[in-house]
């Protein structure tokens, strides 16, 4: 299925002349012109980022994915970026970008996320932005957001400003234009920032029907005062923009979404087909014979595949089918508002915002909603007030130290956003050079960037999730506390003023729903305090990996730069001891510390690390010595103790490592228990094979010990194959050989029913996918095409014999591409021409037979061959 459309555009060849000018007058992409159709999504997570390592750390409620983003990515962003429209038997007809045809916003933060750790998306959405602008006249699906994601009519003038600035230069530096509209975090508004929106160049916002108290005609010589009418029941008509004025004249336009739609995607079965979408929008249309009208909707983005599966596809298919075929343009907020400005004008209620029917109460006190039950909301009152007041605290100590630094501390705090997007040497040279009162000493560069990003940790401690949910101790609560927690540290060590004490007493005035925690001030003490990360923990981190890894001279440690300037090991038995000296540096703050560390395994889980200040070499030399003597009279109790004589008493353990660390290390430690022990079960299995499978033939219960012994058996034998499939890249016969293995175990595990739990053997499946498609739709000299194709098959098969549900989005994703721009124009079957086609004529039966596999249609392609 190829999109189609009846609209023609200026690009057409067929247009010309009389006909080119007639068009233009009939183009509804050119001139306000029947129904133009908008869908918004807003792409958001909560920045999910340890404040002292940058980086978001292992979450297993998002299992089997290593965080919530990943998770997230998975079934919503990634899905949305390579839509797939299918045709009845499930086969890929074709992929669409949905980005292309929604409108969006991407949190900062999350886009920031998204270029880190998944290129591939993140490129596909700046590559949606930039088509629709080719294709909406200039006018881009893309509209900012404010930064983090601030109730910014709760937040002071600055941080409004600041937010709105960050959000403009963030949206600059990925979509390379400026933005014309701007999403407010929950849709929150008020007059103070509909000004703060209009002294920032932003044309429009997107808010809910509710949002509004009264509309009217915009006057007119023929009718200077026409009636106000009250619309304060979400009655507003969702199908036209309005005018928001402020007293000096000047305007921000509003589009508010149609509600009963968006509830009807984000809660019912409208997305179920695309259909349904279609009919529901048609509800929505208004017969009042007006020249256009523009039928819209918003609802949060991750319903789209994440809250409500494959409903991407929903979306993929009325994009490019159903509303063209309905003579319906997808457009955008801004691409309409250039075709048709508004005519209304509106009064917006004082204060409201779309998830809060007490105005924005949601994010300051007990008003119910988001309420669990049972459980109130008294702490959100104290937990504002707490921030608020730390908020108050810091302003004064950045304006005062900031002035030592800056030429203008507020300025350099709304630039400073700069750096965050790409942070580097470079950048916060180029920074300091634009914003330093005179050339800073290193120390003063120091303190100049702790400032700053004391203001960036207190801007993130405000982000709305913290109040959202019905708790304090939720994760989303104690991530801002978190922030705040990194902020008064920045702040102590900057100026020596101390804070946390009156910090902590104020949250004991915000009472927890759950015992343990009684208050907010224990929740800060027992979920953000041990959260706390300085600079001997990371040499602690470095110390004890060096036992289990041999660290490069120079490594990145999250945020940190490593670099390794002398180090010992010696074993004896299963004790292993280090000695050794790292230099470590703050990416962020450009502070170094330079320590001296010794790292002792005592087998087991057992570790004792000291670690201390580097005080010369010759210190040092004589603390090696002494050390590794010591450990050499094979004594643990003296090593101990000649550790504790020489570093002190502070001691680092496995528990202190980070937590994607301490999980490898476990990982490490376990595997010879495990080898242990899938060695045991598989001899128990073999022992017992006739058992079983007399059990199994007369369909009597397995004993639970048996089938127990037969999983894991079976899983250990699965991922000794595949650790020999991974090996024989290159080598076509080994590679069929260990398929041929794991094909016979798929068949063992599938007669004996048994349930392999073998994730790992799932991701090399799909690893060997890639590896083996790739030569082939490359034509780098394949081998053997006929059996490489095969293969493939092969891998196919046993993944669904062994029920891992592989993934085969990105391998049919790039067979599509070569498909629609190698293979459809370049490959017949009938054409005595071949000279443009990469391959002989013998090999484009086994490629057609590839597509089969991958279930990526090629009807299409035989239709025209």
């Amino acid at each position: 299925m190829t999109m189609t459309s009846t609209i023609p555009t200026l690009t057409d060849p067929v247009l010309s002349g009389n006909a080119e000018v007639s068009a233009m007058k009939d183009n509804p992409l050119e001139k306000a012109s029947g129904v133009y159709v908008t869908l918004h999504g807003h792409f958001y997570q909560p920045p999910r980022e340890n404040p002292y390592l940058d980086t978001i750390e292992r979450q297993p409620s998002a299992l089997p994915f290593h965080d919530w983003n990943e998770r997230i990515n998975h079934e919503c962003y990634r899905p949305n970026a390579f839509a797939r429209i299918l045709d009845n038997r499930g086969y890929l007809v074709e992929i669409t970008n949905n980005f292309e045809y929604l409108s969006f916003n991407i949190g900062p933060t999350l886009m920031s996320w998204l270029e880190t750790h998944h290129q591939d998306v993140y490129e596909r959405i700046l590559e949606a932005d930039h088509k629709s602008c080719q294709r909406l006249n200039g006018h881009g699906n893309a509209i900012a957001q404010a930064y983090n994601h601030m109730i910014l009519p709760l937040a002071n003038q600055r941080d409004k400003y600041t937010q709105i600035r960050w959000g403009k230069q963030d949206f600059r530096h990925r979509f390379g234009r400026e933005p014309e509209g701007m999403w407010l975090a929950e849709t929150a508004i008020d007059y103070e920032t509909v000004t703060a929106l209009i002294d920032e160049g932003i044309r429009f916002t997107v808010l809910a029907p509710s949002q509004a108290e009264s509309c009217r005609p915009l006057p007119t010589d023929a009718e200077p005062d026409p009636d106000w009418h009250e619309v304060g029941g979400s009655q507003i008509d969702p199908n036209r923009p309005y005018r928001c004025f402020i007293p000096d004249g000047r305007y921000l336009d509003i589009f508010f979404y149609d509600g009963p739609i968006s509830r009807d995607m984000g809660f019912n079965d409208v997305l179920s087909s695309s259909q349904y979408l279609v009919g529901r929008l048609g509800q929505a249309i208004k017969g009042d014979h007006r020249n256009s009208q523009i039928v819209h909707a918003a609802t949060d983005g991750e319903t789209f595949g994440h809250h409500k599966r494959d409903t991407e596809k929903c979306l993929a298919y009325a994009f490019t089918q159903e509303f063209p075929r309905r003579g319906w343009t997808v457009s955008n907020y801004a691409h309409y508002l250039s075709l048709s400005p508004p005519t209304w004008e509106v009064v917006l209620k004082p204060v409201t915002a779309w998830s809060c029917s007490h105005g924005v109460d949601r994010w300051q006190a007990d008003c119910g909603c988001g309420g669990g039950g049972s459980w109130h909301q008294k702490w959100r009152r104290p937990l504002r007030d707490s921030l608020d007041w730390l908020r108050d605290q810091l302003i004064p100590l950045f304006e005062r130290k900031g002035s030592v630094f800056f030429s203008d501390p507020w300025r350099a705090r709304d630039e400073y956003v700069s750096v965050i997007l790409a942070r580097s040497p470079e950048t916060i040279d180029q920074f300091l050079q634009q914003h330093q009162v005179r050339p800073l000493s290193l120390e003063e560069r120091i303190d100049a960037l702790r400032l700053l990003e004391m203001e960036r940790h207190a801007l993130l401690m405000y982000t709305s999730c913290g109040w959202f949910f019905e708790e304090i101790s939720r994760p989303e609560g104690v991530q801002i506390l978190r922030y705040a927690s990194r902020a008064l540290e920045l702040a102590a060590e900057v100026s020596g003023i101390q804070l946390e004490t009156e910090f902590i007493h104020r949250l004991s005035l915000a009472p927890s729903n759950v015992e343990t925690f009684k208050d907010g001030a224990e929740v800060y003490r027992q979920l953000v305090l041990p959260a706390r990360i300085d600079f001997p923990q990371i040499a602690a981190h470095f110390a004890i990996s060096s036992l289990f890894e041999k660290h490069p001279p120079q490594k990145q440690i999250y945020c940190y730069d490593a670099t390794q300037i002398d180090y010992q090991k010696q074993q004896l038995g299963s004790q292993t001891l280090s000695v050794g000296q790292v230099n470590l540096t703050s990416r962020l703050l450009g502070e170094t510390r330079h320590f001296v560390f010794a790292a002792l395994h005592l087998g087991g889980w057992d570790f004792h690390c000291c670690i201390q200040l580097f005080d010369g070499r010759s210190t040092y030399a004589q603390l090696k010595t002494y050390l590794l003597d010591t450990f050499n009279q094979a004594s643990v109790v003296q090593t101990v103790l000649a550790m504790s004589q020489a570093f002190g008493n502070q001691t680092f353990s496995l528990q202190h490592l980070f937590a994607e660390e301490r999980y490898r290390i476990m990982q490490l430690l376990t595997a010879k228990t495990k080898t242990s022990l899938d060695q045991l079960y598989t001899q128990v299995y073999r022992d017992n094979y006739n058992i079983l499978t007399a059990f199994q033939r007369d369909n009597l219960p397995v004993p639970q010990e048996l089938q127990v012994a037969a999983e894991i058996a079976l899983s250990h034998h699965c991922r000794l194959a595949i650790a020999g499939l991974e090996q024989s890249s290159g080598d076509l016969i080994g590679i069929s050989n260990y398929l041929a293995e794991l094909n016979a175990i798929a068949q063992e595990a599938l007669h004996l029913r048994c349930q392999l739990n073998i994730p790992e053997v799932k991701q090399s499946l799909e690893s060997q996918l890639w590896k083996l498609l790739i030569p082939i739709l490359e034509n780098d000299s394949p081998i053997d095409l006929a059996l490489q194709t095969e293969q493939i098959a092969q891998i196919v098969e046993i993944g669904k014999r062994l029920n891992l549900n592989l993934s085969l989005a990105k391998v049919q994703e790039r067979y599509y591409n070569c498909l629609q721009s190698v293979i459809f124009p370049n490959c017949s079957i009938k054409s005595a021409d071949q000279s443009n086609c990469p391959w002989v004529a013998s090999q484009i039966c086994h490629l057609l037979n590839l597509g089969e596999v991958l279930q990526v249609d090629i009807n299409r392609w035989l239709d025209c061959a």
